[in-house]
């Protein structure tokens, strides 16, 4: 028995929703402000990779203009956009 092969296709950015909780509509309420710390994205380090926005958990990271952008309503601080973060662009910062 042959086992079953896909087609193999490429996939390019275009291929991917702008945002990782675009149509899913459960991050229906603002962080209540329990956030200690939170990520701050260096816009001349970014190099638009999109690791940042694959990883995480709560889809709050979009892509605009090849750099990432962080919505900080939803986003709770983990700081896992900032440890995958080959050329440190994304840098965890005190919540003012």
């Amino acid at each position: 028995m042959k086992p079953y092969l896909r087609e193999k296709r490429q996939f390019g950015f275009d291929d991917i929703p702008e945002s990782t909780a675009f149509e899913a509509g459960y991050l229906v309420s603002v962080n209540s402000g329990w956030r200690s710390i939170r990520p701050v994205v260096n816009a001349q380090k970014c190099v638009g990779c999109g690791q940042c926005y694959f990883y995480c958990p709560d889809g709050v990271l979009s892509m605009e203009n090849g750099k990432a952008k962080i919505d900080y309503d939803f986003c709770k601080g983990c700081g896992i956009c900032a440890k995958l973060c080959k050329p440190n662009a994304i840098r965890m910062e005190a919540e003012r």
